[in-house]
């Protein structure tokens, strides 16, 4: 049986944040870490999400990892592809949105597509193409020190017009509020006046069912996770899909928790900080690690020090300008390989000592601890926060996972990502 929807995000987080979204759609999700190169058993899927680290990569190899991944689902004869990237829309001036974009319309041979960061769930909102972040523009909400993506313009025309061969254009809200056809007209006019790309404004909910409604004849979509919240509607609508009340059911999984933590998100600065107050907690610091004086060992036997009861906190959340100063002294890549490197040995160790229970906030160290346990293909439960859903590996002994973005999540989330394990 076809898959409805094939989609190819460009991290881990954001993976599982699109997924969280259509099965409470009501979709049938499994998601992918990376492009399989064996048999995958999909029996009673909607829709499929592929997760890459394409977000930071070359923008050559960002590229082409992405095209492999759309041939992958090729073969499953998608009613619709979805490229997923984050609702603060990170990227660079060389990409790699654009780029990206560009080659998956190429691909698939078509000439227009939408770019619908927005979740304002979680405070993204897209107001006359500029894109705020609770209320404040992007350039100035604390993304413009993001370490490697910093966004210093948050008009999103401008942006995307520096990455991309093609001309892109606005659908403001004012359209919006006229309704689905309103929308989708203007969808139709920007294509035929060449643009490739419509920015589209979201200040709402109904906002993003107005989009998802308007886009059911595009072949490929672009965005952050909002916008599948109209998609299951549209298969319904054409008589494929019957929505599954069940969709995110998962197993019972006994076992210690461990919380990692390497984002330095404003948002999750704040989550460390309140999870630390009444949990034992311990600092990764790059410059120990590259000295010598704080290995995986060490932090391992840390843990199991710890009392189940309460679980530990392992983190290198940090400040802006602390991390600039260790990239100043170890580099910029140098300083992020050792403290994904360590938590990644980490991670092997505690699941061999038995902890079968990660909770995880960031894209980079989430991509890092999926990989250490060596999980090919997740299942997507109800979500623990707005974009962040309990998940569980589908292999011989399930681990449960909660992996965050570095900006979601209330500042109790770690304490409600616990409670949802247990």
């Amino acid at each position: 049986m076809p898959i409805l929807l094939g989609c190819i995000a460009d991290d881990f987080t954001g993976a599982t944040d699109l997924a969280s979204f259509l099965v409470a759609s009501g979709m049938r999700t499994v998601q992918l870490i990376g492009v399989p190169t064996g048999p995958v058993d999909l029996d009673g899927a909607d829709a499929v999400v592929i997760a890459l680290k394409t977000r930071t990569q070359k923008t050559d190899q960002a590229v082409a990892e992405s095209l492999l991944a759309l041939q992958w689902l090729q073969q499953y004869q998608c009613e619709q592809y979805y490229f997923k990237y984050c609702s603060t829309f990170d990227s660079t001036a060389d990409g790699n949105i654009g780029p990206i974009s560009d080659a998956l319309l190429d691909a698939l041979g078509e000439k227009f597509t939408i770019a619908c960061p927005s979740l304002p769930i979680n405070g993204r909102a897209v107001y006359n193409g500029y894109l705020f972040v609770n209320g404040v523009l992007l350039n100035e909400s604390g993304m413009q020190h993001h370490p490697l993506t910093p966004m210093t313009d948050a008009n999103l025309v401008r942006v995307l017009d520096a990455q991309t061969r093609h001309s892109v254009g606005l659908v403001n809200h004012q359209v919006l509020d006229q309704g689905v056809e309103a929308t989708g007209k203007a969808f139709g006019e920007l294509a035929k006046q060449g643009h490739h790309y419509a920015i589209v404004d979201t200040l709402n909910y109904d906002h993003l069912v107005t989009i998802g409604h308007a886009a059911r004849d595009l072949k490929l979509l672009t965005g952050g996770s909002g916008l599948a919240v109209g998609l299951a509607d549209n298969f319904a609508a054409k008589g494929l899909l019957t929505k599954k009340a069940d969709s995110g059911a998962l197993s019972k999984v006994a076992g210690g928790i461990v919380l990692l933590s390497g984002s330095c998100s404003i948002a999750t600065q704040e989550q460390v900080a309140q999870y630390r107050q009444d949990h034992p907690s311990l600092k990764v610091e790059p410059l120990k690690i590259n000295d010598g004086s704080q290995t995986a060992d060490d932090i391992v036997a840390w843990y199991k020090e710890q009392s189940v009861s309460r679980p530990a906190l392992i983190y290198a959340t940090d400040t802006p300008e602390a991390i600039k100063a260790v990239q100043q002294q170890l580099g910029v890549d140098a300083a992020g390989t050792l403290v994904e490197g360590v938590m990644a040995e980490v991670v092997r160790q505690l699941a061999q000592a038995g902890i079968r229970k990660f909770i995880v906030a960031g894209g980079e160290t989430s991509g890092s601890v999926v990989q250490a346990l060596n999980i090919s293909a997740i299942k997507i439960g109800q979500s623990i926060a707005p974009g962040v859903p309990l998940t569980e590996s589908i292999s011989a002994q399930p681990q449960l996972l909660a992996l965050k973005s570095g900006n979601f999540g209330d500042r109790d989330f770690f304490a409600k990502a616990v409670e949802a394990m247990l």
